[in-house]
This record gives C-alpha cells, structure tokens and sequence, in this order.
C-alpha cells in the first residue's frame, strides 16, 4: 500500500502545481488534483474531494492556504472524525519531497521541506559576492 498525495486549491493551481512538478520529476500517476472552481460551492467542492479519494487506500492532502474554503472544507471533515492527513501552504519542494519519499520509502517532514526551500535569492547573491571578496 503506497500513499498517493491530494493536491486541493482554489481555482486550477493544483492542476498547474502538478503539471509543473512533472516536468521535473516525470509523470505522476500517484498524485491527484481537486480545484474548488467559482461555479462550485461547498457541497460540490466536497463531492469532488471524495470522488478522488474514495478510491485512495492511503493519502496525504497538501492544499493552497491556510482558512482558506478548500482548507476549511477538509478541516471540517477531520473535525467530524475523518482521518485526514492535511498540509495548508503547499509549494513544489513540498510536493517533490512527497514523490522523493514515496520513491525511496522513507518518511519525510512536509513542512521543514517547504520551508527550508523559500529562500531570498538577492541575499543569497549578496553572501557569496561577499564570500568571493574576502
């Protein structure tokens, strides 16, 4: 049994995270998407949420942002007693740690990966030029 990755979002970002993580790491049949369009509302967003994952034995679920309604959609469901493993905030390091951890069956920290990876590039610049002064 092999965990498989939800990507939730408001609008198509879940689609577009997917498609751009799989330039880098290849097709990726393990991680599906669930977009809460404008025409959806609560219930419809919800649907969708369990068509994908009905058919999942296992799965994680990364969403866009905290308190958003894709996050409170979820949120309710685990305050109801589903069991729901649930990230807000997701970015791609979060998702390639996920495929990078399912490839080498080692757990991973969701959070350490996605935050170590947001980085200021200018000072990142900045320290080397003043390494390369000394």
């Amino acid at each position: 049994m092999s965990q498989e990755l939800v990507l939730i979002s408001h609008g198509q970002l879940c689609e577009a995270l997917k498609k751009s993580t799989e330039m880098i790491m290849g097709p990726q049949t393990a991680i599906h998407t669930v977009a809460l369009l404008e025409s959806d509302g609560v219930e419809d967003f919800k649907e969708k949420f369990l068509q994908v994952t009905d058919e999942l034995d296992s799965y994680v679920v990364f969403c866009d942002l905290m308190g958003g309604t894709p996050c409170n959609i979820i949120s309710r469901m685990i305050m109801e007693g589903a069991a729901i493993e649930l990230y807000a905030g997701m970015n791609m390091p979060m998702v390639i740690e996920f495929i990078n951890g399912t490839l080498i069956d080692t757990p991973v920290d969701f959070i350490t990966s996605g935050q170590q990876n947001i980085v200021s590039v200018n000072q990142m610049i900045a320290l080397t030029n003043e390494e390369e002064d000394e």
